[in-house]
C-alpha cells in the first residue's frame, strides 16, 4: 500500500463503519422524496485515490456514508457496464452484455421504470451515447447492449423525461438500417437541443421534456466537453425539480472507464475524476436544500487495475494493471434519507435493491 492511497482506504473504512448523526436523522424524518445515482464508470478506489491525490477537497470527502461495492455479476467475476449497470437498476445479476434482463432474458423493471410507473421525473445524463450501456441499463431491455436504436426508442417512448448525452449516430443508424425517422419522434416528445449555447437558454421553470444530444458518439474528453458534465447535471436538475412527486436522476461519467481503457496519462484520468466530482458537488449542494433527497455515488466496475505506487524522489506514479476490466471493489458514497443502509460491504445487486426501496412509494 503506497502512502499516498492509505488516507483515501482510511477514509473509506471509518465511514462505513459510522455515519453523521445529522444525517441518521433527517433519514428517520423524512423518505426520499428524490433519487440521484451518479456512476463514474470504471472508476475505483485507484481512481478515487488519484483524484485526490491532486484535490484535497473532493465532494464525495463530506458523504458520511461510504462502503465498496463487489461487482461481480450472474455468472463471472470480472464483469462489464451492461451487467454492473443492471445490477444496480434491477437488483439482479445478470450475464455480460445484457441491459435490464435476468440470466434467462426476461424483462426486469428498473428503478427508473418504478419512478416512471409512480409519477415521478425521470433523467439520464451520460458522457457516453445516451444509448449506450450504462443509461440504457435503466430505461430499456435488451440480451445485447448492442442493439443500441431499440435501446434509443425504448427510452424515447417510455418516455425518460430529461435525457443528455451524446449518440447523434444511433439516430442516423436508425434512418439508415431500420428505416425509422427516430429524430422526428424525438422532436414531437422533446425539445431538442444540440450545443452549449441551446442548453442555456432552455427555461428550466417550464420545460418538462428535454432531450440533448451533443456528439456524434461518445462526448469528448473532460477538457474538450461541452456542455461539461456539471452544467447537463445542473440542467436537468433544476427541470426535474418541479416535478410534484419527486424525481429519479442518473448521471454517469463514461470518460473514467475511457481514459483507464486507454492507460491515459495521470492528468487526462484526474481530469475525468475531478469532472465527475464537480457534478457530485452539485448533487451535494441540492440534497443540502432538499433535505429528503438521496444521493448514491458509485461505479459498475473498476477499470485499468489502477493503483500509486512509489517512484523516484518518493513521487508515486499511475500504475495499470490492465487495459480492461478488474474485479476489483469500487467505493460507495451515500447521503440523505437511508443513506446509512448503504455503508459497509455491499454485493451490487444489494445497492440495486436499496435502490428499487428508495423509489417505492
Amino acid at each position: 500500500m503506497t502512502a499516498s492511497s492509505r488516507p483515501f482506504l482510511r477514509l473509506v473504512a471509518l465511514a462505513a463503519l459510522s455515519t453523521s448523526a445529522c444525517s441518521t436523522a433527517v433519514s428517520r424524518e423524512l423518505p426520499p422524496r428524490n433519487l440521484i445515482v451518479m456512476i463514474a464508470d470504471g472508476a475505483g478506489v485507484g481512481h478515487w485515490t488519484l483524484a485526490r491525490s491532486s484535490r484535497e477537497e473532493l465532494a464525495v470527502r463530506e458523504f458520511p456514508v461510504a462502503g465498496l461495492v463487489d461487482t461481480r455479476g450472474h455468472d463471472h467475476v470480472v464483469t462489464g457496464s451492461a451487467a454492473g449497470a443492471t445490477s444496480l437498476s434491477t437488483g439482479t445479476r445478470t450475464f455480460v452484455g445484457a441491459i435490464a434482463v435476468g440470466p434467462d432474458s426476461t424483462h426486469l423493471e428498473t428503478v427508473l421504470e418504478v419512478a416512471k410507473r409512480q409519477g415521478m421525473g425521470t433523467g439520464l445524463v451520460t458522457t457516453a451515447s445516451i444509448a449506450d450501456a450504462t443509461p440504457a441499463a435503466f430505461a430499456a431491455h435488451a440480451v445485447s447492449r448492442a442493439e443500441q436504436v431499440s435501446i434509443a426508442r425504448q427510452m424515447i417512448d417510455l418516455p425518460v423525461d430529461v435525457v443528455m448525452g451524446g449518440g447523434r449516430r444511433v439516430f442516423e443508424i436508425a434512418g439508415e438500417r431500420v428505416g425509422v425517422d427516430l429524430w422526428a419522434q424525438a422532436a414531437e416528445r422533446y425539445e431538442i437541443v444540440e450545443s452549449l449555447t441551446e442548453l442555456e437558454v432552455v427555461d428550466t421553470d417550464s420545460e418538462t421534456a428535454l432531450l440533448g444530444i451533443f456528439a456524434r458518439g461518445a462526448m469528448p474528453p473532460a477538457a474538450e466537453r461541452s456542455p461539461s458534465l456539471a452544467t447537463m447535471t445542473s440542467v436537468a436538475l433544476d427541470i426535474l425539480d418541479n416535478r410534484p412527486e419527486g424525481f429519479f436522476l442518473m448521471v454517469e461519467n463514461e470518460g473514467t472507464d475511457t481514459e483507464a481503457h486507454r492507460n491515459a496519462e495521470r492528468d487526462v484520468l484526474v481530469a475525468e475524476m475531478l469532472d465527475f466530482d464537480e457534478a457530485v458537488r452539485l448533487a451535494l449542494d441540492f440534497h443540502r436544500r432538499v433535505p429528503e433527497t438521496l444521493v448514491v455515488v458509485t461505479a459498475d466496475h473498476e477499470t485499468g487495475g489502477i493503483s500509486l505506487a512509489a517512484g523516484e524522489g518518493r513521487m508515486d506514479t499511475l500504475q495499470y494493471a490492465t487495459g480492461g476490466h478488474s474485479a476489483a471493489f469500487v467505493p460507495l458514497f451515500a447521503v440523505g434519507p437511508g443513506a446509512e443502509r448503504f455503508g459497509g460491504l455491499k454485493e451490487n445487486r444489494e445497492v440495486g435493491e436499496l435502490l428499487l426501496e428508495a423509489v417505492r412509494r
